[in-house]
């Protein structure tokens, strides 16, 4: 019989294992905006129902996400416990000992964004001062769930026919789903290039709300 020991780095593998597949991290990140249905997430991920409700499946028996059923869908939350902070140490454990995260950071995302990112200590004290502008950049849906309080919510794909709602002489700070959110690293550049003064968040809405900082919800 396995030693105690053992038996516990054997169940640390299990979960390491469950959680260890591209198509699954991403459909975390997207379970983390909010409770959403099996197939507006197959959607966002681009992925096929059957595929994705498969994903979660395995995701929602090793903990990680949570599920229900109301009517005829199902629908997915993230489940309890520390999830964001996992994977947050994950991504950072990447970007420092793998080289190819470290090429991709470098040549798209800093490529888009080379300023320092935003930290919510610094977005909280200028959200104080009343000195910056919040751009979400989500879809509508996504803000719907849940969104920074304050929060202007200009989906990346209308911002150009929007631009007349952002200030000119005030700073914005543009948040997304999490750090490795394109939509906005797209959004800064896209506005930078329009002679706006724009940096991102350094995280996105789930380390926000995780960290208890306040929100805002139009879903009741």
């Amino acid at each position: 019989m396995a030693s105690p020991k053992t038996q516990i780095f054997e169940q640390f593998a299990e979960l390491a294992r469950v959680v260890g597949h591209a198509h699954r991290l991403e459909l975390l990140e997207h379970v983390a905006q909010g409770e959403r249905s099996v197939e507006r997430l197959a959607e966002l991920a681009g992925l096929s129902v059957a595929n994705t409700s498969q994903h979660l499946q395995h995701l929602r028996r090793a903990g990680f996400v949570q599920a229900r059923r109301v009517g005829k869908h199902i629908l997915y939350s993230l489940g309890d416990g520390p999830i964001l902070p996992l994977l947050a140490a994950f991504r950072s454990f990447a970007e420092t000992r793998n080289a190819e995260v470290r090429a991709v950071v470098g040549d798209y995302f800093q490529r888009l964004d080379a300023l320092e990112a935003v930290s919510r200590k610094e977005l909280l004290k200028r959200l104080k001062e009343g000195s910056v502008t919040v751009l979400d950049v989500r879809p509508e849906d996504e803000f719907a769930l849940g969104h920074l309080s304050g929060a202007l919510n200009i989906p990346f794909a209308e911002l150009e026919k929007r631009l007349a709602e952002l200030p000119r002489k005030r700073e914005i700070v543009a948040y997304c789903r999490s750090a490795y959110c394109v939509l906005s690293f797209e959004a800064v550049a896209a506005l930078r290039a329009k002679g706006y003064k724009v940096r991102r968040l350094e995280e996105g809405y789930p380390e926000w709300k995780a960290a208890g900082l306040p929100v805002g919800s139009a879903v009741q």
